[in-house]
């Protein structure tokens, strides 16, 4: 049996090794994809530190791949050997995307339009799907404002706020709010990522370091031409999920990365929902088949665009030095990209 390259995590809030893995064939509506690029993103390190929800070890981690299909499952219809693709790996070692052969359920997988390369696309799965089931699904599981993900939808007149502008899951979230046509989109991010931000959707941007989160909710309102009715907590930590809930009027709704939300009750008729943006996620299923179908051809015609990428040497071995570094906050603004075959 061919093998490969793989970057696993030896036991529960263990280390990560390199190690020589099979290369799996693909079951019945998969794809076998060759890694070319893949990105870092929080949950890796925390799964890592924290220990949790992996089911068994080693394990492969890793969510946001792109590369090439490398071979096609049985019944799987529109891919065919070296098309190029991206997608969401999730939590069982053949679909985890740090090692350089994966394997997708052929449903949740895009092709990568021309006016985009593998990193580029690589920065989308995980952080795009977040923020469009958080804002589009419907309830309970998202906000509900477009859950057939009808393009031809307008909410021109309406306000939001994004608090964590600069995030790869807020950058997804200002997109998709400008898509729907929202005339008011506050980012509440760092002055330094100003100029992006409204280059991708948002219409004003709340400095936090002029602006602490207390006072954060004043000064939203204050901009918003109407009562704000959404808010998308994308830091997802206790002050910035207080400031969601002051911004946002009677009835409204806060989106929150943080599985923790689930617990809060803001009171007033204010509902607050965590967002879980797994593709795979069998809730979520039916909502982004409809999504993979739909988002190609927004980056494409440059509705969605991909976040900043910054490539991370030595392959897979570069991988661990970076998730330490979204660990310490030491990331912002841009994507962590590695490439699996450059493993040496």
């Amino acid at each position: 049996m061919a093998e490969q390259k793989a970057l696993q995590l030896e036991k529960a809030k263990g280390s990560f090794v390199i190690s020589t893995v099979p290369i799996l064939k693909p079951g019945p509506g998969q794809l076998s994809v060759k890694v070319i690029t893949a990105a870092l993103n929080p949950a890796d390190w925390k799964l890592q530190t924290l220990g949790v929800f992996i089911q068994k070890y080693p394990a492969v981690l890793g969510t946001d791949i792109a590369g090439d299909v490398e071979d096609v499952g049985e019944g799987v219809e529109g891919f065919s050997k070296g098309d190029k693709v991206f997608g969401q790996g999730f939590q069982v070692n053949e679909m985890g995307g740090f090692q350089q052969y994966i394997l997708i359920p052929a449903d949740i997988v895009g092709k990568i339009p021309s006016n985009i390369d593998y990193a580029q696309a690589a920065t989308i799965p995980l952080g795009f799907t977040s923020a469009a089931v958080g804002l589009l699904r419907e309830q309970p599981g998202g906000a509900g404002l477009n859950p057939n993900f009808d393009l031809k939808v307008n909410l021109s007149g309406q306000s939001a706020i994004v608090v964590g502008g600069s995030t790869s899951v807020g950058q997804y979230a200002i997109q998709l709010l400008k898509l729907l046509g929202y005339s008011t989109i506050i980012a509440y991010a760092s002055a330094r990522h100003t100029d992006y931000l409204k280059s991708i959707g948002a219409t004003h941007v709340i400095d936090r370091a002029e602006v602490p989160a207390d006072s954060l909710a004043e000064a939203a309102k204050k901009i918003a031409n109407v009562p704000i009715k959404i808010a998308f907590n994308a830091v997802g930590d206790k002050d910035s999920r207080a400031a969601c809930i002051d911004a946002i009027v009677e009835g409204g709704q806060v989106a929150d990365v943080n599985p923790q939300s689930k617990d809060v009750d803001p009171g007033n008729g204010k509902r607050i929902f965590p967002i879980f943006g797994g593709s795979h996620h069998p809730p979520h299923r039916d909502f982004n088949r409809i999504l993979w179908k739909t988002l190609p051809k927004l980056v494409e015609e440059g509705k969605i665009v991909p976040n900043r990428v910054e490539k991370l040497p030595n392959g897979l071995a570069g991988i661990d030095e970076g998730l330490q570094r979204l660990k310490a906050g030491k990331v912002s603004g841009v994507k962590l990209v590695a490439f699996p075959q450059e493993t040496a």
